[in-house]
């Protein structure tokens, strides 16, 4: 059984409104988009800066700026118009746990996916210079070193937080590739609080092919790290964080490879907040081959011909 969790249906750029990207039509030309990658079980996940809610954790700009969607129609749209598993992606915010957890738990979710962006106010992944201001953490960074040991220390702190099935692309701070700084040591040296957390607690790995699609090209998280998850036994998810139809599926092939070289024979699947394991099956990687670069179906998001 092939999976992606991490989709989202709304893509990033503006403007991008609940009313256009909401929709049955919309959730139906993502399914259309997995089954003609051979994925059958699929999940959205939506950002939670997205949401006026999520303003009651955090008032970070980036935050204020995103925050225009309703979610709690959110969770009624999934659940009573599309065939989907319910999820959010939701930011670790160190000392805002308990804000975090009180609107997690006023809604029944599939599966939550924690992740880290940000250090402090300054994003890992990008500028945020949507409010005017940069925020990259890049910008006056003492080294390296200094940001890659506070990013995992940060991911340890999300895997014991209790507030998470999965954590999500868990080395997004390599995201930049060789047009940032790179510790010069072994990463291994770095990732190892976060393992010991994962280890610690169970927690579920997301193996994400959205690293293919950025400037460090690479599967999250790299080879070693997956091998230290391997070896700590913990499960595993497979995801794109599609962002659009044609991102489903996206480097299925080649990460399905890595989890059998590094040894892993099962995938997690969710319901209600509890989950199982699967097998990964032949099937399934010969499947992958021979669909990963089919393309969406060309209609857009009101059912109608063409795409975004």
């Amino acid at each position: 059984m092939l999976t992606d969790y991490h989709v989202h249906l709304r893509p990033d750029e503006r403007p991008s409104e609940p009313e256009q990207y909401f929709t049955g039509a919309n959730a139906e030309r993502y399914r259309a988009a997995a089954t003609a990658r051979g994925i059958s079980e699929l999940g959205v996940s939506e950002h939670i800066h997205r949401f006026s809610q999520a303003l009651d954790v955090w008032q970070h700009p980036f935050w204020r700026y995103s925050a225009v969607d309703d979610l709690d129609a959110y969770c009624a749209f999934v659940r009573e118009q599309t065939d989907l598993r319910l999820g959010i992606e939701a930011d670790f915010v160190p000392g805002r746990e308990d804000r975090l957890a009180e609107l997690l738990d006023a809604r029944d979710w599939d599966y939550v996916i924690g992740s880290v962006h940000f250090l402090a106010d300054r994003g890992v992944d990008a500028e945020y210079s949507e409010t005017g201001s940069n925020f990259d953490v890049w910008q006056g960074a003492d080294s390296a070193d200094a940001v890659w040991k506070r990013y995992f220390e940060t991911l340890a702190e999300a895997a014991r937080s209790g507030l998470y099935d999965l954590l999500a692309h868990p080395d997004l701070v390599k995201v930049w590739g060789g047009a940032r700084p790179v510790p010069e040591r072994d990463p291994r040296f770095f990732y190892e609080p976060a393992i010991e957390a994962i280890a610690e607690t169970g927690i579920v790995v997301e193996v994400s092919t959205a690293g293919l699609r950025k400037p460090v090209g690479e599967i999250y998280p790299a080879r070693a790290f997956l091998e230290m998850v391997a070896d700590a036994g913990n499960p595993v998810a497979l995801s794109s964080d599609a962002h659009r139809p044609e991102h489903l599926g996206h480097g299925y092939a080649e990460a399905l490879e890595l989890l059998h070289e590094v040894g892993i024979r099962e995938l997690t699947v969710f319901e209600g907040r509890r989950r199982r394991s699967v097998p990964i099956e032949d099937g399934d990687r010969e499947l992958a081959h021979r669909h990963g670069d089919v393309p969406p179906p060309a209609v857009g998001p009101d059912g109608r011909p063409g795409s975004l």
